[in-house]
């Protein structure tokens, strides 16, 4: 049986995949949530209509799509947060944040397994071109060990991460859209409608939410016009 890899390892082979000039596809093998005390990670990069797209969960298997979803469906949420304003979130416990943070976040999270988050924006020259978000089942603070840890992770990262983002990353990249099918019905229904985008995922968003309606599923019927949204 090949023992567990620790973290130096984990990061040395970052290290090599960056040298080797690979994308973010290289790491689907690997295992780093449970080496920082977390229970999913995440990576959501900026794609050309400028918004968050999740290419990348550890595990696959994990809670880490479910919570990324819920924050691109309600609209607010951690990683939204570290995204567009280019700090890092960090709460040690979701059930006592404030819920004036993410009003529409915090009470689908309580339905979930997350109890604590953090939350990095992932910064190549000035430019924010992603986050980095962990989620744990428990609450309560990272240590300082496994908070340095975390962001030498991040740091890691970011050479596989410029050569990874949606608009420049080939097919050949090995990243999975996780919301192909969401900007797909976007993008139909913002050419159907005549209306921006972004005006266009406002109208899903909202429908899903109303309905309570996976925004998956959702993207599905309005490109097989199952359901009319204009």
């Amino acid at each position: 049986m090949t023992p567990p890899e620790d973290l130096e390892t984990i990061l040395a082979r970052l290290h090599r995949a960056a040298a080797d000039e690979q994308h973010l596809g290289a790491l689907a093998s690997l295992r780093i949530a449970g080496l920082l005390g977390l229970d999913a990670l995440t990576i959501d990069l900026v794609n050309s209509a400028g918004t968050l797209e999740l290419v990348w969960c550890d595990p696959v298997d994990g809670p880490g799509p479910e919570l990324d979803t819920l924050q691109y469906t309600l609209g607010d949420g951690p990683t939204l947060e570290a995204a567009q304003h280019g700090y890092t979130v960090t709460e040690h416990d979701l059930a006592a944040t404030d819920q004036a943070r993410w009003p529409l976040f915090l009470p689908a999270a309580m339905q979930s397994p997350a109890r604590a988050v953090i939350a990095a924006p992932l910064r190549v020259d000035g430019d924010t071109v992603g986050a980095l978000t962990g989620y744990r089942a428990t609450p309560g603070a990272m240590t300082a060990s496994q908070s340095r840890d975390f962001h030498r992770v991040r740091q890691a990262l970011l050479p596989l991460v410029l050569r990874s983002a949606p608009s420049s990353a080939g097919s050949d990249s090995g990243l999975r859209r996780y919301r192909e099918e969401v900007q797909q019905a976007a993008e139909f229904l913002a050419t159907t409608l005549a209306i921006p985008p972004d005006h266009a995922l406002a109208r899903l968003r909202a429908y899903s939410f109303r309905h309570d309606r996976s925004l998956t599923e959702l993207a599905r019927d309005a490109l097989t016009r199952r359901v009319r949204l204009d």
